[in-house]
């Protein structure tokens, strides 16, 4: 049985994670099809529940990992830390993500609300402002989720170099005397 996979395994672990989290972000709405229309409510749910699924997927594989090079730390590499690592700083751009979401759902509910009200002079500039917030929100997490997506593609190519062995200089003792 072996305990920690191999470096390409933990490759496409990384792409495969990197690409959810750019499909997510590719289904959220651009700034031009935010509106007050169910639809918009429809995807925010989906994608709020992936993204919820993801982050909890980051953090128990973050966790299995953690504890399985504690029980054997002789066998967990570099590379398998980095990734670990990785793995981790990963949930931080995702978990804001799902929490700017979060936010973008109330403004959507505020948006809506809004437009059922009765027509005021303000009325017009409150959903005006609350309209941008939530065009904000979504590329907030866009920007979010492309962070993190970025950032385990780097770490996904990049190679950790053998380990090289230095050469140890001779001691003082170990080194053959020179008489003159």
């Amino acid at each position: 049985m072996e305990l920690f996979p191999s470096d390409l395994d933990e490759r496409v672990l990384l792409h495969n994670i990197a690409d959810r989290l750019s499909t997510i972000a590719d289904h959220l709405p651009l700034p031009d099809q935010a509106s007050p229309d169910p639809a918009l409510s429809e995807i925010l749910d989906d994608e709020v529940r992936n993204l919820a699924r993801l982050l909890g997927y980051l953090t128990g594989e973050h966790a299995s990992r953690h504890r399985t090079a504690s029980n054997y730390p002789d066998q967990a590499t570099a590379a398998h830390r980095r990734v670990t690592l990785a793995l981790a700083e990963a949930a931080e751009p995702t978990g804001a993500a799902l929490a700017v979401l979060g936010s973008a759902v109330h403004h959507l509910a505020s948006l809506s609300d809004l437009t059922h009200q009765r027509p005021t002079p303000a009325r017009r500039q409150v959903i005006t402002a609350v309209h941008q917030g939530l065009v904000d929100r979504i590329g907030e997490s866009r920007t979010q989720l492309a962070r993190a997506a970025k950032h385990l593609r780097a770490t996904a190519d990049t190679r950790t170099p053998p380990p090289t062995t230095m050469p140890v200089p001779p001691t003082a003792s170990a080194a053959p005397s020179r008489r003159r």
